[in-house]
């Protein structure tokens, strides 16, 4: 009997699909579906759960219905993250639905080797996540209303320009209450899970982990699973620095890569600076770094670095964090 596995290409109304025989890497059958329960649950009933797979892009909520019904009828799926596909493809002349589908199968088959298959994070997580990202879009915007409105205020010493002003204040007052209760909400989700209670308590304990970071680190992480160890949540969040040379010619600065997770790197950058304000030993740190000519943000990313190994230490083990002198 033939393997199969089909890439999906996803939008918001139809999943563009393509079916290749895993052994010869041949179009078996294309085609399109409506992105609703009916019809993907429907499409499903044509596969083998012991023979087939599916590969599709990680889309965000689009994809969100299509990754239920598949983990609900037991099949085995990759998520593939869509810039490391785009970086595997080379030049590439064109863009279609269709094409994109066919190269998230043939992407599948030709990285078997280190795909892992996805399994979907409990429920608990996956509010816990919408959650979060709907808090970082009101904090974002509530920054926006409050810049526009300090521009409006000093607009109105010339321009009458009150009701703007007013209008203002009360878009920046409904959403810091909109916040308030995101947090509110995720606060009573970790508290309902044991789990994630035990690992909220031992990492907020850390010097310089507030409640924001400890419940993105929870949700990044899928609560300390998806990451092994310290050093690759590091590289996930653009801390881990990499050298730069080639050759004898090539010597280039030790930095932090690009690609990385800026609202993790952002907030875990906001908890190092508070750490060395109030954490004895990493302040004595970062004092001895600056006395020896290293810049004040290398320095920071370095108590990021360290805050990041405390995080795991303790949601890794049973002992409570301690907090030792300097």
């Amino acid at each position: 009997m033939k393997k199969l596995i089909s890439g999906i290409d996803i939008s918001k109304n139809t999943l563009d699909y393509c079916i290749l025989d895993y052994q010869k890497v041949q179009v078996e059958s294309r085609g399109i579906i409506d992105n609703t329960p009916k019809a993907i649950n429907q499409w499903l009933k044509n596969f083998d759960k012991n023979n087939d797979t599916f590969a599709l892009e990680h889309t965000g909520h689009y994809g969100a219905l299509l990754i239920d019904c598949i983990s609900k009828s037991g099949f085995q799926f990759y998520v593939i993250n869509p810039l490391e596909l785009k970086k595997s493809l080379g030049i590439q002349r064109g863009k279609s639905d269709v094409k994109d589908a066919y190269r998230i199968a043939e992407y599948a088959v030709k990285n078997k080797h280190k795909l892992k298959p996805y399994s979907l994070p409990s429920k608990e997580l996956g509010a816990l996540k919408a959650l979060i990202t709907a808090r970082e879009r009101y904090v974002k915007m509530s920054v926006q209303v409050q810049n526009s409105l300090k521009a409006n205020e000093i607009l109105n010493q010339s321009i009458d320009v009150k009701m703007l002003i007013e209008e203002e204040k009360r878009q920046i007052k409904s959403l810091k209450k909109s916040i308030v209760n995101i947090e509110n909400q995720m606060k009573a989700i970790i508290q309902s899970d044991q789990n994630l209670s035990g690992s909220y308590r031992k990492i907020s304990a850390v010097i310089g982990i507030g409640p924001v970071i400890a419940t993105k680190c929870i949700v990044e992480t899928a609560n300390f699973t998806k990451f092994d160890n310290p050093r690759k949540f590091s590289c996930h969040c653009g801390l881990a620095p990499f050298p730069y040379q080639s050759g004898s010619s090539i010597r280039g600065k030790t930095k932090t890569h690009f690609l990385r997770d800026r609202s993790l790197k952002a907030i875990l950058t906001k908890g190092a600076i508070s750490a060395v304000r109030y954490d004895p030993q990493l302040k004595a740190y970062y004092n001895r770094k600056i006395k020896e000519g290293k810049h004040h943000m290398t320095v920071i990313n370095a108590v990021a670095n360290k805050l990041v190994l405390r995080i795991f230490a303790v949601a890794k083990r049973n002992e409570p964090f301690v907090k030792f002198a300097a």
